[in-house]
């Protein structure tokens, strides 16, 4: 069965590897959140995430489609790194989201003036390739965290809302 993952990302990429390599052939394709480049609620984020999963689902030869989105909402105490993920496959899709991060305000005023948390936190690090490496989570979390390993997380959490689905399926098929 052949899935596609929404994205180029590395980060991204790695994650479902890890989490889908039973049991799919994956292959990864650029498609379009149909979002702003920063989305800026958990709303926006799990919009991007689901229409990467839908569109990856309508690729040619694809059983199923993954998308993964990273961003930021701003909740009573400051702005968060959010992310979510949705998996769809045929008419069904599931979506999940990750855990959340509160930036320090440093990084925080610049994304809220309208600039993208990746080339921020480029300038802050002086890493070109954070968002494809550690992102801020790892950075904010001195390595404990990565962001392929948030990532993961909402991949173990898709994969087990679809193995719930099957299961349920055939004893509903059963009966």
């Amino acid at each position: 069965m052949k899935m596609m993952i929404g994205s180029k990302n590395p980060a991204k990429v790695n994650a479902v590897s890890a989490v889908f390599s039973d049991g799919w052939t994956l292959e990864s394709a650029a498609v379009d959140s149909g979002v702003s480049a920063q989305p800026m609620s958990d709303e926006e984020t799990r919009l991007g995430a689901m229409k990467r999963a839908i569109a990856c689902s309508k690729l040619e030869g694809a059983k199923a489609g993954i998308g993964l989105e990273g961003g930021v909402t701003e909740m009573d105490d400051g702005l968060y790194i959010c992310n979510w993920g949705a998996l769809a496959v045929g008419d069904d899709i599931w979506s999940a989201s990750g855990a959340k991060l509160l930036l320090p305000a440093f990084i925080a005023e610049p994304v809220r003036a309208g600039e993208e948390l990746g080339p921020v936190m480029r300038a802050f690090t002086s890493k070109q390739d954070i968002s494809t490496t550690e992102g801020a989570v790892g950075v904010f979390t001195d390595g404990h965290m990565s962001r392929t390993a948030m990532f993961e997380h909402i991949c173990l959490l898709l994969k087990g809302q679809y193995a719930f689905y099957r299961a349920n399926q055939k004893k509903e098929a059963e009966s």
